[in-house]
This record gives structure tokens, sequence and C-alpha cells, in this order.
């Protein structure tokens, strides 16, 4: 029982983000995966185009 007292104290404990921030730091994950995504596809792209000259 001492294991649950002490979680349930530090939910009580725990400062949850609001809204506003939620939704930026969304935001901010989902823009970086598309950038990655873009980069990696280029560098894909590149990659490939390149191994048609050496084949």
């Amino acid at each position: 029982m001492k294991f649950y007292r002490s979680v349930i104290k530090a939910m009580k404990e725990t400062t949850w983000p609001t809204r506003k921030e939620a939704f930026n730091d969304t935001s901010t994950v989902i823009l970086t995966s598309v950038l990655f995504a873009i980069f990696f596809a280029i560098v894909d792209f590149a990659v490939q185009w390149a191994l048609k000259f050496l084949v």
C-alpha cells in the first residue's frame, strides 16, 4: 500500500501542461518529424541517383 500512496502523492504534485503548452509542444514534434522526413527523402533520392551512375 505504501507504493500506491506514494504514486498518488506524486500525481498530486505533478503539474500538467496547459492546453496551449500541449498544443505548442505537439506542433513542434509534428513539424520536426515532417522536416526530418523531407530531409531523409532528399538524401535517399540523392543516394539512389548517385548509385545509378555507379552501377
